[in-house]
């Protein structure tokens, strides 16, 4: 019987492989594109941002005003973690308030797995929190405490934000509550491939700082000269002196929408693992330049599959957005919803087309390794 099975399995494989075959026969016309794709007649890779002037400026005498307007929207947040109804640990961070009604923001890993979380305004007044949303890959949450007119900060523009900056940390390092740090934007755009040991199926954009960021801060606000939240304390660099990173507020205003209505965020996906575009890929695949996100592999049955995209396709448009990075694809694509139908623009072998992508659900799979987009 075994011999039965084996022979068995092997013809089905080759039926398998045949019927792959005619498919990605019918999906390719003999120009060598998807039978989908809409040519594009001629290809210039969107010009890099322009660089900003200096506007005149001067250095602050102090940030205590800053400091005292501030400080009392960023609250202790202490979570116990519980066992058998037996208390099993406990962990320390900060969070802040952004909404008067109650809504507070702060990283997802201080509240994970909490069975209870509380909050404390200034040196004295603890309240209880709920958790209202929470998303892993971006290590975001929101909570709520049932109070209204509680002091908060503004939600700013990390968009807008420069490397050489002033940034303001305000959190509660080792649990010392209340603490001040001031530094500045020391750079934009980090990803994973600079803070190691990270989810490798998150999103990351960080920017970084030199504002003193230690264990107890993380949650706690990154502000801008004005007061303004331009980003969610997050990770430090181990081994490092005055490097930190902090999720950028633009992205966490993308989520907050889902979050307050759904608790999470549903991800779409086209099915592919991407990377960013090297030197060696320019020559190689006749391109352009080095922007773009370049398909290393394309999921078997995954959206990008069914439109006949492959492997050293490199998409350099999804919607609206023009890509530039392999990081900007993985967010938009996430974000834009399961069962769109998105115009994606296409590079391949020097020439470039327009075809439509179905998406996906985004599979929930935390932690693994190669995560479609």
């Amino acid at each position: 019987m075994a011999r039965t099975h084996a022979g068995t399995a092997v013809v089905a494989l080759a039926v398998v492989a045949i019927a792959l075959g005619a498919c990605k026969t019918r999906l390719t016309t003999s120009s060598g594109l998807p039978s989908a794709a809409v040519p594009v007649p001629s290809y210039t890779p969107p010009p890099l941002p322009p660089a900003v002037a200096l506007a005149p400026s001067s250095t602050p005498t102090s940030f205590a005003d800053l400091a005292a307007r501030c400080d009392p929207a960023v609250v202790f947040v202490k979570t116990l973690q519980e066992a058998r109804r037996r208390v099993v640990g406990e962990a320390l961070g900060t969070a802040f308030v952004f909404d008067p009604s109650g809504l507070i923001l702060t990283n997802n890993h201080v509240i994970e797995h909490a069975s209870e979380i509380h909050v404390t305004f200034g040196q004295k007044r603890e309240m209880p929190a709920t958790v209202v949303g929470r998303d892993r890959p971006t290590d975001v949450a929101v909570l709520r405490v049932e109070a209204t007119g509680l002091p908060h900060v503004p939600l700013g523009d990390s968009d807008a934000i420069r490397v050489g900056d002033w940034a303001i940390a305000i959190g509660n390092p080792f649990g010392l509550s209340h603490t001040v740090s001031a530094g500045i934007i020391s750079a934009k755009g980090r990803t994973n491939q600079d803070v190691r040991g990270l989810d490798e199926s998150g999103y990351y954009d960080f920017l970084q700082t030199d504002a003193s960021i230690n264990p107890g801060n993380s949650g706690g606000p990154l502000l801008d000269i004005g007061g303004r939240v331009i980003g969610i304390n997050t990770a430090i660099r181990a081994q490092a002196n005055s490097i930190g990173f902090a999720v950028p507020i633009n992205m966490v205003k993308e989520l907050l929408p889902r979050l307050l209505k759904d608790g999470k965020i549903s991800r779409s996906a086209i099915g592919v693992v991407v990377s960013g575009v090297q030197e060696s890929d320019v020559t190689r695949l006749h391109l352009p330049s080095e922007t773009g996100a370049l398909l290393r592999v394309v999921v078997p049955g995954g959206a990008a599959d069914r439109a006949g995209l492959q492997a050293d396709d490199v998409i350099v448009g999804f919607g609206p957005d023009a890509i530039l990075t392999p990081e900007r694809l993985r967010w938009v694509a996430s974000l834009a919803g399961v069962g769109r139908k998105v115009p994606v623009r296409v590079l391949r072998d020097g020439r470039a087309f327009d075809i439509t992508l179905e998406l996906q659900a985004l599979p929930e799979e935390p932690g693994r390794q190669e995560e479609p987009e």
